[in-house]
């Protein structure tokens, strides 16, 4: 192989190296993103959950008072 062929080898694999950083800390990245609406979806569920608890012991009170 020649010196040349040797230089673009290296410079290649030196760009997907730094690539596959790249893509390693964007799937970082991602997976944080995920955790967070996790954890927002769980809390809005909770939130939904309380409100319909509510909404049928109102609606209980209602069919109570009739």
């Amino acid at each position: 192989m020649s010196l040349e062929l040797l230089s673009q080898l290296e410079t290649k694999i030196q760009a997907t190296l730094e690539n596959a950083e790249l893509l390693k800390m964007e799937l970082e990245e991602e997976k944080q993103k995920n955790i967070e609406l996790t954890e927002k979806n769980q809390q809005l569920q909770q939130d939904l959950n309380s409100w319909s608890d509510k909404v049928n012991s109102l609606v209980g009170l209602l069919n109570s008072d009739n």
